[in-house]
């Protein structure tokens, strides 16, 4: 179709800017590790737009210094259509972090102060649960559900014949004249995602990424997904966007985009952010083939379930070239597991480390702390876990009750004032757990002592063994043995004597303290 802005005398004006509220830096644990990825789901909205002719921009707030940046760019393209486009496969966007609410309604105001902007959408997981105080900072419209189709009905809805034909537009919200909330039917969701256009990544500054991915990692990463939605029914796990729903891209076409990417921007490993990498039967080890035809093998890390881990998809991830497998390991304690609806057993968790090493891929456990029930021998359980299945990283936390799921639903009654983190370093507990939130902070840093101290001494037996492989690493590495030992052992102690008194003693020893 002819390009909808033809007619506009400003030579500057786009139809549609794609931003994000995702800012690295309001967020200090992320900002610290500094790996930033660019928001997939704002190019792939990107994208769609521009196949579908409209002239586009994009704003991508991760590296960004502050919400003034997107004034800027405001400023820069004149866009028709101001898009808030979360990238719904970044899993800190389901967290509803309240820096990046904030951001995004301050994102909303600048856009609604411009004359030139007709109207500002919103996508995501938190306009999706909070279409009220979107509303109500200035927002227009939402998208519910996936997000592409519904933007482009919408963008010709507005530009053909602006405010007709809006209840016809499926998966669609905004405020009414009376005030209230109109809502259309949900939409389908497409079930052959091999029709979307590859992301935008022509429009992502690809040389600021490489500079802050060299300078602090000494390696450039980038991002791709090969699936939306997730099948499981975890009950502490958001879905406001899919559902149950669960779409996968032919292996064919995620090998050539990984080929794609590896012929333009050289990246020199790959992060599959999918929920979960290959859920389909033989799909890896499909995927391990059709890269090996196109000649291609990039380094990746990836998400898995235990109980999907076999001797076959260890083999056939080793083959596609996975260095590292994350798994929602959550608890070494089985009565946990179960309360979770996670659907898998702490031995598919010690069979699926074990394969996986095996097979010369690396292991890292998240860990969730704090799941409404569990005691203090439930705990102990998970520590022996890591001890004995011997993860080569662990990532923490205390459970975080999501609006829409049944975890939340259990807990609402316990919920304060605060129901979301400021950041992802916040770690509050917000409902009221076995232990007060004081035990749970204790724990984090006494599992991380052990773990490092753990990790420490497995890397000096290892060099000792093989003398030609030491590195100024291995003197940090022995240099911060003591120091690990003496914060494991006060953080143990602390630990077991807040575990023996009762909550409400631990919660007035914090207040005074």
């Amino acid at each position: 179709m002819a390009n909808p802005r033809s007619t506009i005398p400003n030579p500057k004006s786009v139809d549609a800017l794609f931003g994000q509220s995702y800012y690295l830096r309001f967020d200090s644990k992320l900002w610290d590790a500094l790996q930033p990825f660019p928001p997939l789901g704002s190019l792939y909205a990107t994208s769609a737009a521009r196949q579908a002719g409209y002239s586009v921009a994009l704003f991508d707030a991760m590296l960004a210094e502050s919400t003034k940046a997107w004034a800027a760019a405001l400023d820069k393209h004149h866009p028709r259509f101001a898009f808030i486009y979360e990238d719904n496969f970044n899993y800190l966007s389901k967290m509803c972090l309240l820096n990046m609410r904030e951001a995004a309604f301050e994102m909303a105001h600048m856009a609604k102060e411009r004359d030139f902007v007709e109207a500002v959408i919103v996508c995501g997981s938190d306009a999706t649960d909070q279409l009220e105080a979107y509303f109500a900072h200035g927002v227009d419209y939402a998208l519910l559900g996936e997000g592409e189709n519904t933007l482009i009905e919408l963008l010709r809805a507005l530009t053909e014949q602006p405010q007709n034909g809006l209840d016809s537009i499926q998966g669609l919200a905004w405020p009414n004249a009376a005030g209230a909330i109109t809502r259309t039917l949900p939409r389908a969701f497409e079930r052959d995602v091999d029709k979307f256009a590859f992301p935008a990544w022509d429009l992502v500054d690809i040389p600021h990424y490489k500079q802050v991915w060299y300078e602090r990692h000494g390696h450039y990463s980038m991002n791709l997904v090969t699936t939306r939605g997730c099948p499981y029914s975890c009950n502490w796990c958001a879905k406001p966007i899919y559902g149950q729903r669960y779409n996968a891209r032919s292996p064919e076409n995620v090998a050539d985009e990984v080929k794609w990417l590896h012929d333009n921007f050289q990246p020199d490993r790959l992060w599959f952010a999918d929920d979960i990498l290959g859920l389909k039967p033989h799909w890896l080890e499909r995927f391990a083939e059709e890269l090996r035809q196109r000649g291609v093998k990039v380094p990746f890390k990836c998400l898995q379930r235990a109980d999907l881990v076999t001797p076959t998809t260890a083999k056939a991830l080793a083959a596609a070239g996975c260095k590292i497998v994350w798994m929602g390991a959550e608890s070494g304690s089985q009565r946990i597991l179960d309360a979770m609806d996670k659907g898998q057993t702490v031995e598919e968790i010690y069979t699926a480390t074990r394969l996986l090493h095996e097979n010369g891929i690396q292991v890292g456990f998240f860990i969730q702390f704090g799941y409404s029930g569990e005691t203090f021998e439930d705990i102990d359980l998970t520590l022996k876990m890591i001890c004995a299945a011997r993860p080569d990283d662990i990532g923490i936390s205390v459970s975080y009750p999501l609006p829409g799921t049944k975890f939340h639903e259990r807990v609402y009654d316990q919920l304060g004032e605060k129901q979301n983190w400021t950041d992802s370093n916040d770690l509050a507990l917000l409902y009221e757990g076995t232990f007060a939130p004081e035990f749970y902070r204790v724990l984090h840093r006494r599992v991380h002592h052990e773990f490092r101290l753990r990790k420490s001494w497995e890397l000096v037996r290892e060099s000792v063994m093989r003398p030609a492989r030491w590195r100024p690493q291995l003197v940090r590495k022995i240099a911060s043995i003591p120091y690990h030992r003496i914060m494991w052992t006060q953080t143990d102690s602390k630990l077991r004597k807040l575990a023996r008194q009762p909550r409400s003693i631990q919660l007035t020893s914090v207040f005074v303290s």
